[in-house]
């Protein structure tokens, strides 16, 4: 069972409200890790998925709401030509510059926070099976855990990983291995899931793992107390 002792955020007190509904259910991993192929399959089987990342996309490209912050707090050389984040420019800076990363987290986050909240109460009341939180930095935030009913981890080996972005995102492996090395650790995340999604074999094997998982969340649905 997922706990935090910390003293949780307001957005945890919002979203809390919502709790007792349906199952929230916690879904992180590394970069790369398969975090997507995973939410996918689970809408698919019925539960509401909120993608944080996507969230984040949303807001910053054109028209976001939070480009017109992001350009006043930055300047106009950080937005692209077709009036989104540039991403790859602003990936830069705040790798370089934690200042800089806190002053864009101030921006989004509260954004993606209030988007996460709206999303989860129309999820609801259209009787998703579950909820699924898609977070890359789930454990890292530290606000998240002692929301959750269930935390899923998708892992796979470091270098599986450093592929696969290098493959999907065009970016060069130093740029990559920065971003891993900006996360938790995989011993960190595994050591507070309470389930673990191995995903570095075929797509039928990460199915039969889904499947697993599914089936374990419909238990806890029916009885809280199997989620110990």
């Amino acid at each position: 069972m997922a706990t935090n002792p910390t003293n949780p955020p307001s957005e945890q007190a919002s979203l809390g409200e919502l709790k007792g509904h349906t199952p929230f259910i916690g879904l992180t991993g590394g970069i790369g890790s398969g975090k997507t192929a995973v939410s996918d399959q689970l809408a698919q089987l019925g539960a509401g998925v909120i993608d944080t990342d996507l969230i984040a996309h949303q807001i910053t490209a054109l028209n976001g709401v939070a480009v017109p912050l992001i350009q006043k707090q930055f300047g106009p050389e950080f937005i692209d030509p077709n009036g989104a984040l540039d991403r790859a420019k602003m990936r830069t800076l705040v790798f370089a510059d934690p200042h800089a990363r806190k002053a864009l987290e101030d921006i989004t986050h509260p954004l993606i926070r209030a988007e996460t909240i709206q999303q989860a109460k129309q999820l609801i009341q259209a009787k998703v099976l579950y909820l699924v939180f898609v977070v890359p930095l789930l454990i890292e935030s530290g606000s998240w855990l002692s929301l959750l009913d269930y935390l899923v981890v998708v892992d796979c080996p470091k270098e599986i990983q450093i592929e696969r972005v290098m493959h999907r995102s065009k970016l060069p492996r130093n740029e990559v291995e920065s971003i891993l090395k900006a996360q938790a650790s995989r011993q960190e995340r595994i050591a507070h899931a309470d389930m673990v999604i191995e995903n570095q074999g075929s797509l039928d094997d990460l199915r039969a793992e889904v499947l697993k998982l599914h089936q374990k969340i419909l238990q806890i649905q029916k009885d809280p107390s199997s989620s110990s």
